[in-house]
């Protein structure tokens, strides 16, 4: 079957509300030298894909300005970074046998071409993205997992949310035997936390609250803070001789309350700023316990390849809240916002 010359995708003309999410007929893009061309069987949400929609990363030294993932967005823009689908061509000097194996879409934008290479932009952000029909990416970005036992939608959850957790784990040097705090457990990122924390071999205290606690308890987490109440006595309660390492996709007073429950050594990585990126703490606690806050943006291109193994063998189970159709994209991202799931929300163009 050939590639049509225009697709349904779902755009963003300026930053604002759900309201500026516009469903278009556009262009197919045609692969450049050393990309593919992938036609999208799915592609998951996540927090990033309204923070971008609202402008809400800020920029260095001006907290508040609107900015994309990482600085101006060059709007229009199709959103979505997270895309499983099938090969559909290739541009020059890539592979041919790569058309029609099933792909994961790596949606990173790297500093440099090595393995420990730093992402510094974000497909659907600095890029177009995977809402729509097609998307294009450089080749070596996509990983071939023809072979995975696990569904289109499950694969679609793993790059953002896996990809980041995946790199605060191994950023946080997660050794099996030692206690982990995993904050916002319920989320995309909090899942995948808590599931390959557990499979390292980690004590797991996952934080969530009222109805989602049982689902996070199934999940896999040994014990379950509530949210709802004072988070430092549970975890002093749950782990007496403190905590190890903390994966931290809140922050706010979060941080400053948690510090002082991380043992000697400890370290707390943050890559989200749900509670707010405001944050003070006594510093007293880093210092005379050698203690370490680490900053933790998505994943290496080694961390994306364990990943990858991850999925061919199945090791991970994404869990998905919902899945929407394209045209439906406005309804997915209020469903995200809401935060009444538990898993990923998935749209199908």
């Amino acid at each position: 079957m050939g590639v049509p010359k225009t697709m349904r995708a779902v755009r963003i003309a300026e930053h604002g509300g759900p309201e500026v999410l516009e469903l278009t007929e556009v262009a197919v893009p045609a692969p450049q030298a050393g990309e593919a061309l992938v036609q999208v069987s799915a592609v998951a949400l996540n927090n990033t894909d309204l923070w971008t929609r609202e402008g809400a990363y800020g920029r260095p030294g001006d907290p508040k300005a609107l900015s994309g993932w990482r600085g101006p967005i060059d709007f229009p823009r199709i959103q979505g970074a997270d895309v499983a689908g099938r090969v559909v061509a290739v541009g020059a000097d890539v592979d041919k046998s790569l058309v029609g194996r099933r792909v994961v879409v790596d949606p990173a934008i790297y500093d440099a071409d090595g393995p420990d290479a730093n992402p510094v932009g974000l497909m659907g952000s600095e890029r177009d993205g995977g809402y729509a029909e097609y998307v294009t990416a450089p080749s070596e970005r996509v990983h071939d997992v023809t072979e995975s036992p696990l569904t289109d939608d499950q694969l679609a959850t793993l790059p953002t949310a896996y990809g980041t957790a995946l790199g605060m784990i191994e950023r946080a040097r997660l050794r099996a035997g030692e206690t982990v705090l995993v904050s916002g457990a319920s989320g995309g990122v909090g899942l995948a936390l808590l599931q390959i924390a557990r499979a390292r071999g980690a004590r797991v205290l996952a934080i969530s609250s009222g109805s989602k606690i049982d689902s996070v308890r199934e999940a896999g987490a040994h014990e379950v803070i509530d949210r709802a109440r004072d988070i430092a006595e549970q975890v002093r309660a749950a782990a007496p001789e403190g905590i190890d390492v903390a994966l931290d996709v809140v922050a706010g007073d979060l941080v400053s309350q948690g510090l002082p429950l991380l043992r000697e050594g400890g370290r707390w990585v943050i890559a989200g700023a749900l509670g707010g990126y405001n944050v003070t703490f006594d510093v007293r606690r880093l210092y005379l316990h050698n203690a370490q806050v680490i900053g933790s943006a998505m994943h290496t291109p080694t961390h994306f390849d364990l990943l990858m193994n991850l999925a061919r063998q199945a090791e991970i189970q994404p869990v998905i809240a919902a899945t929407f159709p394209l045209d439906q994209a406005v309804q997915a991202q209020e469903e995200l916002a809401r935060r009444s799931h538990v898993g990923k929300i998935v749209l199908h163009p």
